[in-house]
């Protein structure tokens, strides 16, 4: 089948599915990973997936380190002592450590590595913005600041939100087996000014205190297929695990209940479809791609076709799609915006935070479907902002008939999408200036060995 039937494309656009499953999604506590309300909503995609009639669905449990939050506060030591410690003025971050240190402030600025390059940060409470300054040529990712930060033997971490609206931002900063180094917080675009203005007036310290709690718990990955038993499969994929201050709407809501209506349109259209497709949703990304990792570190990649990952999408309804350099990824969305004559922004970047990632990396070919917002950044994403308000169903809409009609275009048994050596993805990943962040970050995938690698 080349097209989304008509008939299709009308059910989409009267739907309430995707948006009764959101509101079931975001009224659940909360979706930390390895948390009860992560459990919850698994089981509620689960039982989409066995409503829409998709086969072998199914839960998969596994274990990873876990983090609850206790409390935390930053107390100024500048002319009036003044103490930051209510919930919406410091979130500490998940994965980091427990920890009462008193040390000197310092700013950072936009914590680039050249910014680390030249100051000395040893002893010290760093202090970052979570922007990265237009034009830089690639983001830099919340990991990869505190890490430079422990790497220069930083005493804290001060994660300053740059959008307006009093909202500290959140973000993990744990390591594969546990928590991080330093102690770390969130604060917003506010606090942090504040503290930016006292760290110009004179030598400002500070005491970071936070109590939380780290240990083992268990996540889980929740899957279902839909068309013929067909060697190779179509992945699209999302996560349904978020980030404790907020509803997780966009973060990802959104992406969890798009793959479940992707799969439920594609059940109409099971008998034409030409690749098996797999709707995959992962538990524990917010915290380290966990189920992406353990999905295929379990499985036979080989069989997989490529990968369509949801993360990211929702504040608009134009995709944009991420490709990794994969062509024929590019080539397939292009022939849906030409189908149905609607905008979609296509990106060859490597984009290595999300559970596409894991797969990329070993050459599976695999893309971040997106879309475009105005706001620089995450925008509401990890703040307690991120909520259902924010969204509108009409742009669910729009890209699910967007996505669906990529994915079976991905689909077809004529469209060939070749895996890449690893060699090729760590030479991309490098040419796009990424090592060094994420060596700093600790996620750096590619071993000096791998260089000769033709496939994993």
């Amino acid at each position: 089948m080349d097209t989304l039937p008509t008939a299709i494309v009308g059910d989409a656009y009267t739907s309430s599915h995707l948006w009764n499953l959101l509101c079931d999604l975001v009224d659940l506590d909360n979706r930390m990973a390895g948390q009860e309300g992560e459990a919850e909503g698994a089981q509620l995609v689960k039982d989409a997936f066995d409503s829409y009639g998709l086969r072998d669905a199914s839960i998969t449990e596994f274990e990873i380190p876990g983090w609850w939050r206790g409390s935390s506060s930053l107390t100024v030591e500048h002319e009036r002592t003044h103490a930051f410690d209510a919930q919406h003025e410091t979130v500490a971050l998940p994965g980091t450590p427990s920890g009462d240190v008193t040390a000197e402030i310092i700013d950072i600025g936009h914590g680039l590595p050249e910014d680390f390059q030249t100051t000395d940060v040893a002893g010290k409470l760093v202090l970052a913005s979570s922007l990265t300054p237009d034009g830089y040529g690639r983001w830099i990712h919340r990991g990869e600041k505190y890490g430079a930060a422990v790497r220069g033997g930083a005493a804290g971490f001060l994660f300053r939100n740059h959008l307006d609206g009093n909202l500290p931002p959140t973000g993990s900063v744990g390591n594969e087996d546990g928590p991080g180094d330093i102690p770390a917080i969130g604060v917003s675009k506010e606090v942090g000014k504040r503290l930016v203005r006292y760290c110009e007036d004179s030598e400002t310290r500070a005491r970071l205190a936070i109590d939380c709690r780290n240990e083992r718990t268990t996540t889980r990955n929740i899957e279902a297929v839909v068309g013929p038993e067909t060697d190779e499969e179509v992945l699209v994929t999302a996560h349904i695990d978020a980030h404790d201050i907020g509803e997780g709407a966009n973060d990802n809501g959104v992406g969890t209940v798009l793959v479940t209506e992707i799969g439920r349109l594609l059940m109409q259209i099971a008998d034409d479809i030409e690749t098996r497709v797999r709707c995959l949703v992962f538990g524990a990304e917010e915290v380290g791609l966990y189920g992406a990792y353990e999905w295929t570190e379990t499985h036979d990649l080989a069989r997989v076709k490529c990968i369509i990952n949801l993360d990211g999408a929702g504040y608009s309804r134009t995709a944009d799609i991420y490709t990794h350099g994969y062509d024929a990824i590019g080539e397939a969305f292009t022939a849906v915006q030409d189908e149905f004559g609607v905008p979609v922004e296509i990106s060859s970047d490597i984009r290595p935070h999300s559970d596409h990632w894991p797969f990329v990396q070993r050459g599976v070919p695999g893309a971040q479907g997106r879309s475009v917002a105005d706001d620089s950044g995450r925008g509401w994403g990890h703040t307690h902002g991120d909520t259902l308000d924010k969204l509108d169903v009409r742009d669910l809409r729009d890209l699910s008939v967007v996505f669906t009609a990529g994915i079976l275009e991905l689909a077809r048994a004529d469209r060939e999408i070749p895996h890449k050596p690893v060699s090729e993805i760590r030479a991309a990943t490098i040419e796009q200036d990424y090592e060094a962040g994420m060596r700093n970050a600790g996620t750096w995938p590619f071993e000096e060995t791998n260089t000769t690698e033709d496939d994993d």
